[in-house]
């Protein structure tokens, strides 16, 4: 599960260079994304690939790299993404049962697993991947429950969808955003999270290479895809030591 807004989304991830796959790894990897009103697997299940819509060759994200990783370790990854740029947590995605982006993402998703199960799939959630948090970093928002609403958020998707109380969880903001510089509580609070919760594990996105003041390069998202692998592996491995 990959969710969150644009630096997930991928949005200055210009197809054009999208990362070479030499052993046609990217076949052998199943993906299903949706960004709302922009792009979208037309609700099927497809192999892992750039998505279109923001460059003429398409878009990518994290989930290049991290998947083929994954793909590397032995496991059979089935990638899920939905994202969208310049959505808040207090706006867009909202909480379980509040109607917002959160609540259509889980509602697609189940619809997702239904079809990978009606092709003989076992499925089995392994991590819920949250890279987002800059705009609740404006002035304006509810910065100060930006904690709250996303421990609800990973409490019900461990609870109600993953069915997994320990299920890993990755979360990561753009430390260097502007609005994050100037308004740091949904920083500190992902940490705080993390900090409270050894399943949980908080992502750098420090020293990427970025194409503006918050948004990764081509080059800046496949490294960001092998830090999120990072951490998961530690989790998977129960090796907090690989927190960062």
């Amino acid at each position: 599960m990959l969710v969150g807004q644009s630096n997930m989304q991928g949005w200055q991830g210009n197809a054009q260079g999208y990362p070479a796959d030499p052993d046609g790894a990217d076949q052998r990897i199943l993906f299903y994304w949706n960004t709302p009103q922009h792009s979208a697997s037309n609700n099927e299940w497809t192999y892992l690939q750039a998505q279109g819509g923001r460059f003429s060759a398409g878009h990518f994200g994290p989930e290049i790299t991290f998947s083929r990783s994954l793909l590397k370790a032995k496991y059979k990854p089935a990638i899920f993404k939905y994202s969208l740029g310049s959505a808040s947590l207090a706006e867009h995605w909202k909480g379980p049962g509040e109607g917002g982006m959160y609540d259509q993402m889980v509602s697609e998703l189940g619809k997702a697993v239904a079809q990978l199960s009606g092709q003989g799939h076992t499925v089995r959630f392994r991590a819920l991947v949250w890279i987002q948090g800059e705009s609740d970093a404006k002035p304006e928002n509810q910065t100060e429950s930006y904690g709250q609403r996303l421990s609800n958020i990973i409490r019900d998707f461990r609870e109600n969808i993953a069915q997994d109380p320990n299920l890993p969880v990755i979360l990561g903001v753009d430390e260097q955003h502007p609005w994050v510089g100037l308004n740091p509580a949904v920083l500190s609070q992902q940490k705080q999270i993390s900090a409270n919760d050894r399943f949980v594990v908080f992502t750098s996105m420090e020293g990427l290479e970025k194409a503006d003041m918050t948004h990764l390069t081509p080059a800046g998202l496949q490294a960001h895809g092998r830090r999120i692998f990072d951490a998961f592996a530690g989790l998977a491995a129960g090796n907090l030591s690989g927190r960062r």
